[in-house]
């Protein structure tokens, strides 16, 4: 009986599927909520790519490895079956390992928590081509990532590396920042039930969900919907991505530039940013983020970009402005006063927007996405902002504090002072 790959795929996927096909990317993260068929799409894709490419062995990992028994074990069970060959492969348990039977090639199954595993695994032939995260967000960080591609990438000409996952609440786990990132080999495509047909997850699934989204609409966002609705500690609740051209930027004429000092353990942070003191926006289009950066080749990196431009630093090291004002900038040191830090952050939080474009300053949109209160010894927020990873933050205060001083002139003369 022929089969129709198409009709065992949710339409949604319908790009991913031939970007695969076409070897257009090598990375492939999937996020999505619950029901949205991420992990049954990865369950066909890895033995249908396996039987395409005779040299190619797969590889199937999850965190925990006592978890393999009822997921991806059965999701790639059911997806050779969804493909209608499922008397062409072997199937064994211990250990979990299934082989195609015309070829000899192997999909094997590791839990991490056994790393030796991983890295001593011996193929009769070929090299492991096809690689799938189940549940990407429960594995340690991207150095753990990194590390085991380094052990299963080798010796081969193509590779399709996998990763599902619903992503986490909080803004700042690993998965969350790693996302903002992008690399021309890995393709990000996120996914819902409201893509699904309806038939595929019935009637009561819908009805969960519908029951879930009119009790706590939050909780609907995040787990059905697979949105990172943070934990209810963000300091900015007003940023948002914006590709910024070099004709927009051109265009930017209220130009204000901020430096945070920094050296061996916390990075430098230089920013440049317009505002639009009308509408109450703000834009930052460039960063220099660097550990390990001297005062002079910090110099020469801003002197090259915005030789004659005013920039505002942190007052708290004299020295270092002293240095830079030698070296050709002109820079000057904020005025720190005892509520500067909660003045200057409440001025941003009540901007109409921040707008960051994270490909020009992913270090800053990084900072400002996951920045969040302080917690308690019970975990509980409170009222106080963390002194740190706020370095590109810091740098932004120092850069608006003259639009910050005539904000606050302003309102006192409104007021009748």
């Amino acid at each position: 009986m022929e089969i129709n790959i198409a009709d065992r795929i949710a339409r949604s996927f319908d790009s991913v599927f031939w970007d695969v096909q076409d070897h257009g990317h090598t990375f492939y993260w999937l996020p999505g909520g619950r029901g949205s068929t991420k992990s049954s799409f990865v369950g066909i894709e890895v033995p249908l790519l396996l039987m395409q490419h005779p040299q190619c062995h797969a590889v199937v990992l999850r965190k925990v490895g006592n978890t393999i028994k009822n997921s991806v074990y059965p999701q790639i069970q059911w997806g050779i079956e969804q493909l209608g060959v499922a008397d062409r492969f072997k199937y064994i348990t211990s250990p979990h390992e299934i082989t195609y039977k015309a070829t000899g090639q192997k999909i094997l199954f590791f839990g991490v928590d056994d790393p030796m595993k991983v890295k001593s695994i011996k193929l009769p032939f070929g090299y492991v081509g096809i690689v799938w995260y189940e549940e990407l967000d429960q594995f340690s960080g991207m150095e753990e990532i990194r590390n085991l591609n380094q052990s299963l990438l080798r010796g081969g000409e193509k590779y399709w590396v996998f990763a599902s996952y619903n992503p986490p609440k909080s803004r700042n786990n690993w998965v969350n920042e790693e996302i903002l990132n992008e690399y021309p080999d890995r393709l990000v495509h996120k996914t819902t039930y409201l893509d699904v047909p309806r038939a595929w997850l019935g009637d009561q699934f819908l009805l969960e969900a519908e029951k879930l989204k009119a009790k706590n609409e939050t909780a609907y966002k995040h787990e059905y919907l697979g949105e990172v609705t943070g934990t209810g500690g963000a300091v900015f609740e007003n940023v948002e991505d914006m590709v910024m051209t070099d004709e927009m930027i051109r265009r930017f004429d209220r130009r204000y530039y901020g430096l945070d000092f920094g050296f061996a353990v916390d990075p430098l942070a230089f920013v440049a940013m317009h505002y639009d003191a009308k509408h109450e926006d703000l834009y930052i289009f460039d960063e220099i983020y660097q550990q390990k950066l001297t005062n002079r080749q910090a110099a020469v990196q801003i002197g090259a970009r915005y030789n004659d431009c005013r920039i505002i630093a942190d007052s708290a090291e004299p020295k270092s402005i002293v240095e830079m004002r030698g070296l050709g900038l002109n820079v000057a040191g904020a005025r720190k006063g005892p509520d500067s830090v909660d003045h200057g952050m409440r001025w941003l939080q009540n901007l109409a927007h921040i707008y960051i474009d994270k490909r020009r300053c992913p270090n800053t949109y990084r900072e400002f996405i996951g920045y969040e209160y302080e917690r308690n010894r019970e975990g509980q927020f409170i009222s106080a902002y963390p002194d740190a990873d706020n370095h590109a933050i810091d740098a932004v205060r120092y850069g608006m504090e003259p639009a910050m001083l005539r904000r606050r002139i302003r309102t006192l003369t409104y007021q009748g002072w």
